[in-house]
């Protein structure tokens, strides 16, 4: 029965993360209220979500998001060339695969100054909001947000750039539970372009 629940309000969430642009934690909280599911014991791990927005992404939409999420590509790859000398990290489900035009852009960095970032973006003349945010170890860390328009969608989305010490560098390239890279670089972002690009010439 639980892992029935479960699956339910799984497959409830991604419809929400995929059609309003929710994040999971606000995607569960709403899914779960609307199947009366009121314990947060019942709800999914982001394991199982994200494989209910991949299975509903490859039901309803598999063609407007792949160019979704390649432009949404393009763009990380233009900020993290921008911001090059903070070692750029893309997470999130722009890197994962799983971004609609209503997804967020993630970038995370690494700096021997945590204000670097923030002064070399006051010197490009970027405006952004500063906030602070939980990390991806659990400690609280800067977050600068800015608003982008992305050619490929001919509209503005969401870039959050997390300020990290240069020394937490290590434990971000640690595999996740799924054996998977949580986060890459630019090379990486850039073969992850190489190969979608690849695919769909493929296809065609």
């Amino acid at each position: 029965m639980m892992t029935t629940l479960q699956d339910e309000i799984a497959a409830a969430a991604a419809r929400w993360v995929v059609e309003e642009g929710l994040e999971y934690g606000p995607a569960k909280s709403r899914a779960a209220r609307e199947l009366g599911a009121g314990r947060r014991s019942a709800w999914p791990d982001n394991t199982l979500v994200e494989q209910a927005v991949r299975e509903y992404i490859a039901v309803f939409c598999p063609d407007t998001q792949a160019q979704e999420l390649a432009a949404l590509r393009a763009l990380a790859c233009h900020w993290m060339e921008r911001l090059a000398p903070f070692r750029p990290h893309l997470a999130g489900a722009v890197w994962h695969g799983t971004a609609t035009r209503l997804s967020d852009i993630y970038l995370q960095l690494f700096c021997d100054d945590p204000k670097s970032a923030e002064l070399a973006l006051i010197d490009q003349g970027v405006r952004f909001q500063p906030s602070a945010v939980t990390g991806f170890q659990g400690e609280v860390v800067d977050a600068l947000s800015v608003s982008c328009l992305c050619p490929g969608l001919g509209e503005s989305v969401g870039i959050h750039l997390m300020v990290h010490d240069h020394g937490d560098l290590r434990g971000a390239l640690q595999p996740d539970r799924q054996g998977r890279r949580p986060r890459g670089d630019l090379k990486a972002l850039l073969a992850l372009l190489a190969s979608d690009t690849n695919k769909d010439h493929e296809s065609r």
